[in-house]
């Protein structure tokens, strides 16, 4: 089941201001901000969405207007190109694992369900949970756990994984939590969600994937076009908010003897646009949204 979208309207809003313009969806999943923007696009629109999870296909949209791309989003800049598409009015991506994906307890994302440890938003890459589990070494396990997980204990934890593997496969993700039962049971979801986000980040590179869209997002954008990211946790967010800011990941841009820096992108607002009570109420993974809209100088 593919849930409503995460602020639809006002990231809608956000993206199109040409009605007759090129637009692409990153994240299609079920489609829903696909369908809103083709409402808003005349018969001359155009719109291109990328799912690289074959789930989402079963979802595509009968329309003249649409192309579905069953390809990564870190495959933009090339996959447009193939169109024939060099320059596009508006980007859009939801970032993150979709509610469906998180629905399917066999794909293994959710801590709430006991399913093999895959986390792979591509069924077809070999990289998957169980291999980090039980083949990273034990440094770089530890790496994986504080640098995407954020969790100051990543040693301690990493070592007490490879302690057990030793004697017995972990294969599933109740046989990864039972490692760590002695977590009092007030602490248990936000530590697991963490184990489990570092865990996935890492099968899909999706930090390194998410840099790669924000540099191809800037080259394939037309003057005025604008990019909108909604994102879900702050490793994301911080991304997003430099590279929007000036251009860069880390370190300072080179400025000019007044002290100035050249601007890739004017923000719509300042701060991060959030979902409201009604929304969060109605959909509990908007409570960790959190949307960037630029406009590209």
């Amino acid at each position: 089941m593919y849930h409503n979208p995460v602020l639809l309207k006002q990231s809608v809003d956000g993206l199109v201001t040409n009605p007759d313009g090129i637009y692409v969806d990153c994240t299609f999943g079920g489609g829903g901000h696909s369908r809103e923007i083709l409402s808003r696009l005349s018969d001359k629109g155009k719109l291109y969405a990328f799912d690289q999870d074959l789930d989402a296909l079963k979802n595509t949209i009968d329309d003249p207007r649409f192309t579905l791309i069953n390809q990564n989003f870190r495959f933009l800049e090339n996959s447009l190109l193939a169109y024939g598409v060099t320059g596009v009015d508006g980007i859009l991506a939801d970032l993150g694992v979709s509610s469906h994906q998180f629905d399917e307890a066999e794909r293994g994302f959710s801590i709430r369900s006991n399913a093999p440890l895959d986390m792979r938003m591509n069924v077809m890459q070999g990289l998957d949970a169980k291999k980090i589990i039980n083949e990273y070494e034990e440094e770089d396990l530890a790496n994986v756990l504080y640098n995407y997980g954020e969790l100051r204990e990543s040693r301690k934890l990493a070592r007490e994984i490879v302690h057990h593997r030793k004697t017995k496969k972990i294969n599933t993700t109740d046989e990864l939590k039972s490692l760590f039962s002695y977590i009092p049971a007030f602490k248990q979801n936000k530590f697991f969600a963490q184990i489990f986000q570092a865990i996935r980040i890492e099968v899909n590179q999706e930090l390194e994937v998410l840099k790669e869209l924000l540099v191809q997002s800037y080259k394939v954008l037309k003057p005025e076009g604008r990019l909108v990211m909604i994102s879900y946790h702050s490793l994301e967010d911080r991304l997003v908010k430099r590279f929007l800011k000036n251009g860069m990941f880390e370190g300072e841009p080179p400025r000019d003897i007044y002290g100035n820096y050249k601007k890739t992108f004017e923000l719509l607002k300042t701060k991060a646009i959030i979902p409201d009570d009604k929304e969060i109420e109605e959909n509990s993974r908007a409570r960790s949204a959190k949307m960037r809209i630029g406009t590209k100088i």
